[in-house]
């Protein structure tokens, strides 16, 4: 990579890192959406450990993973709502103009949301810390939250770019969220799956690929070193990523033309 090109994406990183830092209705929902559901689950679902087979007795160190995909949905919706104002104020076209590389105009972006991933991630850990979760992974195991935290929101983050690119409508990227909400739901997020062995749920939540993300983080906090489970979640995450890049390479394509 050429150290032009270099300059164009942290140029571009450290602008959407900015605008989103300086925009305290997208800071809001990131810190304190996943915060108030956790405690709400918490608090609710505690009688959950005392069922056979659950896998902890803390109910906060097996939610806990639940807060690190809600940050890669915010992620997600922050990322694309960003890029789809700059199309609409007609920014991106502008820089399309420019001897800027089209490969910066995207990788930028998503340095940036790597970057706030991290950070999230970070304060989602001393969230869970206070809360009560206990990490028994231990600090390598932190360093590995931090890492699929930030590969999970940098995965999200392109769904929410294909959409930008595609409408160029924050509105259309917002409305995403439901939908990844469902997802959150219709997985393992409130309960194991080996207790859920029975019926179109356990189906729903086998075939979800939230599920082994969930089961990713959680595995650290409860198990310490699950290779099968950090496996899982990184294909998972990374598969997501492909996917995303690849929706993201055509859609450019797309909107470059009517540029």
């Amino acid at each position: 990579m050429s150290s032009a090109l270099l300059t164009q994406v942290g140029a571009l990183a450290r602008r959407g890192m900015l605008k989103t830092l300086r925009q305290p209705f997208q800071m809001f929902p990131i810190l304190f959406f996943p915060a108030i559901l956790l405690a709400v689950n918490a608090s609710g679902l505690r009688a959950a450990t005392y069922l056979p087979g659950f896998p902890t007795h803390s109910y906060v160190s097996f939610a806990i993973a639940v807060a690190f995909i809600q940050g890669a949905m915010f992620s997600l919706i922050n990322t694309g709502t960003n890029l789809a104002e700059d199309i609409e104020s007609g920014f991106f076209n502008r820089l399309a103009l420019t001897p800027l590389r089209r490969v910066a105009l995207i990788a930028g972006l998503l340095v940036g949301v790597m970057a706030l991933g991290a950070l999230q991630s970070f304060i989602y850990i001393l969230l869970g810390l206070v809360a009560g979760a206990k990490l028994h992974a231990g600090v390598g195991g932190a360093l590995v939250v931090i890492v699929l935290g930030s590969l999970t929101a940098l995965a999200f983050a392109s769904f929410g770019c294909v959409a930008a690119l595609r409408t160029g409508s924050g509105e259309a990227v917002q409305g995403l969220f439901p939908l990844f909400f469902v997802f959150i739901f219709l997985s393992s997020s409130s309960l194991p799956r080996n207790l859920l062995k029975h019926g179109w749920f356990h189906t729903i939540a086998t075939w979800n690929p939230i599920s082994y993300l969930i089961e990713g983080f959680r595995s650290l906090y409860i198990y310490g070193w699950d290779q099968t489970a950090l496996l899982r979640g990184f294909g998972v995450a990374a598969g997501l990523l492909a996917i995303g890049l690849l929706g993201v390479q055509a859609a450019m394509r797309s909107r470059m033309q009517r540029t």
